[in-house]
């Protein structure tokens, strides 16, 4: 195991976001109450009970949970950048130094860039890791692919990896 020199964990922290995932929340639980326990159907063309249990868990608690979970790992080790957004990679990726051509502290604008925040593909060999805001580092590769990692302190991260790829 590498030793790592630099660790950033980032969640995401959008109010809007957050206020989203609890209408929509509010909105299946409240469903369920109502069809479930005072027995008035929801909407004028109910689901079944079954249907509307279904749509509770999924959107009451784990469409939620998910994002309360979800994070974006960026280490800096002394053999390359080692990234993770959890739950979706398990494992982190490595971009080893020797495959990195040159990287940059960044302001970018994540949806006319890439079409928001999350894992992105924004065109050709253009990828982006971000849980929110518009600063990150872009880290070039020899092959011609461009990553970007979303980062609270991209100039600290910066710094951490020309520390070590000296």
């Amino acid at each position: 195991m590498t030793e790592v020199r630099c660790r950033e964990v980032q969640h995401f922290t959008s109010p809007w976001l957050w206020a989203f995932l609890l209408f929509i929340a509010g909105l299946a639980w409240w469903s369920a109450v109502q069809q479930l326990v005072l027995g008035i159907p929801f909407g004028n063309n109910p689901a079944s009970d079954g249907g509307v249990v279904i749509i509770a868990l999924i959107f009451g608690i784990l469409f939620p949970l998910f994002f309360v979970v979800t994070h974006l790992t960026v280490e800096v080790r002394d053999d390359g950048i080692y990234y993770r957004f959890f739950p979706l990679h398990l494992g982190f990726r490595a971009i080893p130094w020797e495959e990195i051509s040159r990287l940059e502290a960044c302001t970018y604008r994540p949806f006319v860039e890439f079409g928001g925040w999350g894992i992105r593909w924004g065109g050709r060999n253009r990828r982006a890791y971000s849980t929110g805001g518009d600063r990150g580092v872009r880290v070039y590769l020899r092959d011609g692919q461009m990553v970007l990692l979303g980062s609270r302190d991209p100039e600290a991260l910066v710094a951490a990896v020309n520390a070590e790829m000296r």
